[in-house]
């Protein structure tokens, strides 16, 4: 669960060219203004009684060292994941245990039927999570995400119970 202290490792870790790269709506730089309106924001979303999002913070050493999100989950059967890892724990499968982990806990806590991800189509690592984590790949959307004025490819996977 997400503090209002964590908003400077937060800022810290989030604050990487890779990971807005990545990612649909991570700004780079991240400054610790970010960091504090984007917690403000999760922290309300936390208070409701059935939250459109569910964020989990990925804690490592006291601090925010990532998080997975599912999202849009109010009266319906179906989510999305989404996720982010500082850089210097890429590479150690923490990811796709948390991915495991929140992808579960939808299916088990939430009664969810379907949990989707889209990752950039050049995102081999992010594929990846998915691909060991149990989700399949159901296609390629075209042009689907848009950073800037730049078009992008996104890879569907899903996971079904």
């Amino acid at each position: 669960m997400y503090r209002k202290s964590d908003a400077v490792s937060l800022a810290k870790n989030i604050n990487d060219k890779g990971i807005e790269r990545n990612t649909l709506t991570i700004p780079h730089p991240y400054k610790l203004k970010d960091a504090k309106q984007w917690l403000k924001g999760v922290l309300k979303d936390n208070s409701k009684k059935k939250p459109e999002r569910i964020h989990f913070v990925i804690d490592i050493k006291n601090g925010v060292a990532g998080c997975v999100a599912l999202s849009k989950i109010i009266y319906d059967h179906k989510a999305s994941i989404g996720y982010w890892l500082a850089r210097p724990y890429w590479g150690q499968g923490i990811m796709t245990s948390a991915v495991k982990v929140v992808t579960d806990f939808g299916f088990k806590k939430l009664g969810l039927k379907r949990i989707d991800a889209r990752v950039f189509y050049y995102n081999k690592a992010s594929k990846r999570v998915l691909e060991k984590s149990g989700y399949k790949f159901e296609g390629l959307l075209k042009k689907i995400g848009k950073k800037g004025n730049k078009y992008i490819d996104e890879y569907l996977f899903a996971k079904v119970k």
